[in-house]
C-alpha cells in the first residue's frame, strides 16, 4: 500500500504547540501535542522559550518523516499574533520574543501616540485600538527606543509564523495577515505600512511582503515537500469559512473571547467602534475584516462557577444544559432585562444579579446567558449594521452551548444561525492556503458540519 499524501501543520498556540498531518479530504490522520516551560526575559517577565520551540519543530518532523504510512508534501504554519521573533545576520534569535502581556511603559506610549497623531486618529487610520505590547508594532518602537543597539544587530524581525517558516527554508518574509491585525503597523486607509514604519528606520527591518499561498523549497538536501510562509492563527480560522461559504456571513469564533469577524464589511472604523473593542484586521487574501470583541468566554466561565457554588451543584452540569423556553419565557417576563444598543458595556449585567432572586440553578444559568446574549447581540451588531450579511456561523464552545444557541437564533430572528463545528479550523485554514501545492483533489464541500438554530428547532445539516 502507497503512503498517504498528507500536510504538516504546525498550530503554535500561547500555551499549546500542536502538529497535525491532514490527508488529501482535510482529515486528521495524526497528531501530537506539547507544552513548553516558559522561560524569562531580561526584566524577568515571562515569554517564550524559542529555543524549546525551535527544537521541537525540527524533532517533530523528524519523527513524522519517520512514518512510513504517510507521504510528506508540504508543511505550513498557524501561530499566535503580536508576536516578533529578532533574528541578526547569523539567523539566531538577538533577544527573547516578547510577551504581549508585558506592561508597556506609559511615558513611551505618550510619546509615541503624541508624534503620529494622537491615539484616536491613529487607532483609526491602522485599525488597531491601544493594547500597549498587544500592538506589536510598538514592541519594535520600544526596542529601538530602549534598546538600540539590540536594535541594530536586527536583519530582520520576524513575527512568530513566518520565524517558524523561516527555521525551514531560510527565507526571510512578512505576511499580511500577521502584520493586519491589531499591530499598529499597517495603514488601513492608504493600504501600506503606515507612515511611522519608514520615519522611524522600522522598515529596514521588515522583509518583502508575500502572498499567503507563498511556498519555499526546504534547506534540507534531498526532500521535495513545499513549505508555506505560515499565518496569523485568527485569520487562519477563518480561511475554511471563506472557502467553503460565498454569500456574506459573520463568524463569532467563541472561547476565552467571542469575537464577532465579518469578511464583508470593509468600511472604515468608527472612533465609537474602537470604543467599544472593535478592530479591524487583513484576511488572507489582503482585505479587511471588521471585527468587535467581547471577555465573554471568561465572564461565563467565572458565573457558572458562582451559580454552581451558590446552588451546590456539580459545575459539570452546564456543560450540557438543554434549553428551556418556558424557563426563558418566565424570566423575561419576572427579571429586567438589560439591552446594550446604547450603553455597550465590557461585561454582561449579570455579575451584579442577586442570585437569590432565582427559584433554582436553571434559572440562574438561562438569566446568565440571556445577558451574555444581549451582550453578543449589541457586539455583533457594531459589524453586521450595513452589510447584505444573510447568515451567521457559531463555532468554539458556545456553538455546542444549546441555551446559547437558541437564545441568539430567536435575537436574529432575520438571519440563518448556525453551529459550526470543525476540528482544528487554524490548521485546516494554514492547510487550505497552500492546497495547490501540495493536493491533487478538489477542496471538499464537508469540512464544516453545521447545526441549524431557530427560535424553537434545530436541524443537523
Amino acid at each position: 500500500m502507497s503512503p498517504k499524501p498528507v500536510i504538516v501543520v504546525f498550530d503554535v498556540g500561547k500555551t499549546n504547540k500542536k502538529l497535525f498531518l491532514f490527508d488529501e479530504n482535510y482529515q486528521i490522520v495524526y497528531e501530537k501535542s506539547a507544552r513548553f516551560i516558559e522561560t524569562v526575559d531580561e526584566d524577568g517577565f515571562p515569554c517564550e522559550n524559542l529555543e524549546s520551540l525551535r527544537l521541537s519543530v525540527f524533532d517533530s518532523l523528524s519523527e513524522v518523516f519517520r512514518l512510513k504510512e504517510f507521504n510528506i508534501k508540504a508543511v505550513n504554519f498557524s501561530s499566535y499574533g503580536a508576536s516578533f521573533v529578532y533574528v541578526g545576520e547569523d539567523g539566531k534569535p538577538v533577544a527573547p520574543l516578547y510577551n504581549y502581556l508585558k506592561p508597556y511603559p506609559e511615558e513611551l506610549s505618550r510619546k509615541f501616540y503624541a508624534e503620529y497623531g494622537g491615539e484616536e486618529t491613529f487607532s483609526i487610520q491602522t485599525a488597531s485600538p491601544v493594547l500597549g505590547s498587544l500592538n506589536s508594532g510598538l514592541q519594535l518602537y520600544r526596542l529601538k527606543k530602549e534598546k538600540p543597539e539590540v536594535f541594530n544587530q536586527v536583519k530582520y524581525a520576524l513575527h512568530l509564523p513566518q520565524y517558524l517558516s523561516f527555521l525551514l527554508t531560510g527565507n526571510h518574509y512578512s505576511d499580511l495577515t500577521s502584520i493586519g491585525c491589531h499591530t499598529g503597523m499597517w495603514d488601513f486607509e492608504k493600504n501600506r505600512y503606515h507612515e511611522w514604519i519608514q520615519r522611524e528606520g522600522v522598515a529596514l527591518k521588515l522583509p518583502p511582503i508575500v502572498p499567503a499561498n507563498k511556498i519555499s523549497a526546504p534547506l534540507f538536501p534531498g526532500t521535495n515537500y513545499k513549505v508555506g510562509a505560515g499565518l496569523h492563527d485568527s485569520s487562519a480560522a477563518l480561511i475554511p469559512y471563506l472557502v467553503n461559504f460565498h454569500e456574506p456571513f459573520i463568524l463569532i469564533s467563541t472561547g476565552t473571547w467571542c469575537i464577532s469577524l465579518n469578511p464583508f464589511n470593509q468600511q472604515t472604523l468608527t472612533v465609537q467602534e474602537l470604543k467599544n473593542d472593535c478592530l479591524s484586521f487583513l484576511q488572507y487574501q489582503g482585505y479587511p475584516v471588521k471585527a468587535s470583541r467581547l471577555f465573554s468566554g471568561n465572564e461565563y466561565e467565572q458565573q457558572v462557577k458562582r451559580i454552581a457554588a451558590h446552588f451546590n451543584v456539580d459545575v459539570i452540569k452546564y456543560r450540557s444544559i438543554a434549553y428551556n423556553p418556558e424557563v426563558v419565557k418566565k424570566l423575561k417576563k419576572n427579571h429586567s432585562q438589560v439591552f446594550y444598543e446604547d450603553n455597550f458595556k465590557k461585561e454582561s449585567v449579570f455579575g451584579t444579579r442577586e442570585l437569590t432572586g432565582f427559584k433554582n440553578d436553571t434559572e440562574a444559568y438561562h438569566q446568565l446567558m440571556l445577558d451574555l446574549i444581549n451582550l453578543q447581540v449589541a457586539s455583533t451588531q457594531l459589524i453586521l449594521k450595513g452589510t447584505l450579511v444573510k447568515r451567521i456561523f457559531v463555532d468554539g464552545g458556545f456553538s455546542k452551548n444549546s441555551v446559547f444557541m437558541h437564545l441568539l437564533a430567536a435575537e436574529f430572528k432575520g438571519l440563518e444561525v448556525f453551529a459550526a463545528s470543525m476540528a482544528q479550523a487554524s490548521a485546516v485554514g494554514a492547510a487550505l492556503t497552500i492546497h495547490k501545492a501540495w493536493n491533487t483533489r478538489p477542496i471538499p464541500n464537508d469540512i464544516i458540519q453545521l447545526k441549524y438554530y431557530s427560535a424553537g428547532q434545530t436541524v443537523a445539516i
